[in-house]
């Protein structure tokens, strides 16, 4: 006989308990819409009171200096957005900006490839160190504080024992340096038109793709993603190889701005960049972030230290300052972290 009582099988699948209501999305939008809008004010406010402080920081020649600074540092931190998304951290993107930029200069000036095959070598370094740095975190199960800070120091020394601890200067190169200076748009330099470039890429990327989909995924619950049948594994090395995209992408264009590949620069540089995410409203929890705000943020961090140097304020009260803006940025992200799981 048949069982009246019995449940029907249906096709539709099953809400999980505790998964996110519309109205819990909604209210999540909104607080990523008001983190936008706040570090929107943020920088606003900060244009306006360095213009009120100096009569020099108003003008083209600065604020061309202004987008150049934001430039690397932006592109750097589009990259870490998707890795901050996950939950992760990358502390090597500044020195990996840096061997990017020396293998770089490996490539076209000692080795003399063409000027295309040179600069794909630079950001093919960026995405190779994203890969190892995703494979240690994934496969090996190493804390991404503790495998990336590994790979800070070890592209630190590789790009000093590649280069002899000496500059590598591109002059050789016809055409090199434009691809930061040059102008495709007049007025506008092409690492600007690069960033913005990117940003669109990236934009798309974490919005409307797979990629970006599993990058809240496993930011927002890695084992329930893991449970549902991704590969979460797979994913994290995928999403840290983008990130290194963006590093030696970041790599190509200061060594371009530059002129040389510098390999005692880099250092600092990723704290800046993951400042920058922060300010813009991407929960260091994971889960949560925006490729609009990681941009606002980028300009902010570059526009505040640019308003120092013009103030002539020392360099070792600028990095006063700028520790206390990412202090102030973790606990903002804390207290937001605190509101949403009440």
């Amino acid at each position: 006989m048949t069982n009246m009582n019995a449940t029907p099988v249906t096709d539709k699948p099953k809400v999980t308990e505790g998964a996110p209501s519309r109205a819990a999305t909604t209210r999540s939008f909104l607080r990523a819409q008001l983190q936008q809008s706040l570090a929107f004010a943020t920088l606003v406010a900060l244009l306006l009171f360095f213009s009120i402080a100096s009569a020099n920081f108003f003008t083209w020649s600065n604020i061309s200096g202004i987008l150049l600074s934001t430039a690397v540092i932006g592109i750097l931190a589009l990259g870490t957005t998707f890795v901050i998304i996950t939950g992760g951290i990358d502390l090597s993107i500044g020195t990996g900006m840096t061997l990017s930029a020396v293998m770089t200069g490996i490539f076209l000036v000692n080795l003399e490839l063409p000027l295309i095959v040179g600069v794909i070598g630079g950001i093919a370094t960026g995405a190779l160190i994203g890969f190892i740095n995703g494979f240690n975190i994934a496969i090996l199960k190493l804390p991404p504080f503790i495998a990336t800070l590994a790979m800070m120091l070890i592209a630190q020394g590789l790009a000093l024992v590649i280069s002899g601890v000496r500059p590598i200067y591109f002059s050789s190169v016809p055409g090199f340096k434009d691809i930061a200076l040059g102008t495709l748009i007049p007025g506008l330099p092409n690492a600007v038109l690069i960033l913005f470039v990117l940003a669109i890429f990236a934009y798309i990327v974490l919005g409307k793709t797979i990629v970006g989909r599993y990058t809240f995924a496993i930011g927002s619950n890695e084992e329930a993603t893991r449970l549902s049948g991704v590969n979460t594994r797979k994913w994290k090395i995928i999403i840290y190889t983008v990130a290194g995209l963006f590093t030696g992408i970041a790599g190509v264009v200061i060594a371009a701005r530059l002129d040389s590949a510098q390999p005692q620069l880099g250092v600092g540089y990723e704290l800046q960049a993951i400042a920058a995410v922060i300010i813009g409203g991407t929960s260091l929890l994971g889960g949560r972030g925006s490729i609009m705000g990681t941009l606002i943020g980028a300009l902010i961090m570059s526009v505040l230290i640019n308003g120092l140097r013009i103030m002539s304020i020392q360099t070792e009260w600028q990095n006063v300052v700028v520790g206390l803006v990412i202090l102030v940025a973790v606990f903002t992200d804390s207290l937001r972290s605190q509101r949403s799981a009440t």
